[in-house]
């Protein structure tokens, strides 16, 4: 199994790998227009699993060695299916500007995995030495908006500085000391 980058009491957050099951559950979540519809610039679903392991690939480039930023997958412990994926990644064009993600198979929508994956990485996060932590998510996109609000971060307004797209932008403070 991939090296575990955070835990809660439900959920391990590890890289992904090129194992069979993997790939397979990588190409059921995001060939799903519902899951995709609210990343990047034009939305497409992938139409091929030979599409998954380029995405891991891309994901792994983006995990430095340290730790400290990456994109995830999300384990269910009790029954280890990958609930979906969680990043922390500088912001495009960014180095000091970190932005926290998260992209959930729907079979997985409903049971606060989203809320309970991002907490951990913003966990992480702060005691990685960051002080401040962005979430950036498409206005129509009302669960990802309640989960920032879930995780206690402060609305920003909206903003068109990153993926080409007008986002709600939310920030989270590293806690006093």
């Amino acid at each position: 199994m991939a090296a575990t980058v955070a835990e809660t009491e439900r959920l391990v957050i590890r890289a992904w790998t090129h194992s069979e099951s993997d790939l397979d559950r990588l190409f059921d979540t995001y060939s799903r227009f519902e899951v995709v519809q609210y990343l990047g610039s034009y939305p497409k679903p992938m139409s091929s699993r030979d599409q998954a392991p380029a995405a891991v690939d891309r994901w792994a480039a983006r995990c430095t060695p340290d730790g400290r930023y990456g994109v995830w997958a999300v384990q269910v412990k009790q029954t280890g299916v990958i609930a979906g994926t969680v990043l922390l990644v500088p912001l495009p064009d960014e180095t000091e500007v970190v932005e926290v993600g998260w992209h959930f198979h729907p079979d997985s929508w409903g049971n606060g995995y989203a809320t309970e994956a991002a907490a951990a990485l913003l966990r992480k996060g702060f005691a990685d030495g960051l002080s401040e932590i962005y979430a950036v998510v498409r206005p129509e996109n009302e669960a990802s908006l309640n989960v920032c609000r879930r995780l206690g971060m402060t609305h920003l307004g909206r903003t068109s500085r990153w993926y080409d797209a007008v986002l709600e932008q939310f920030r989270l403070a590293a806690p006093a000391s």
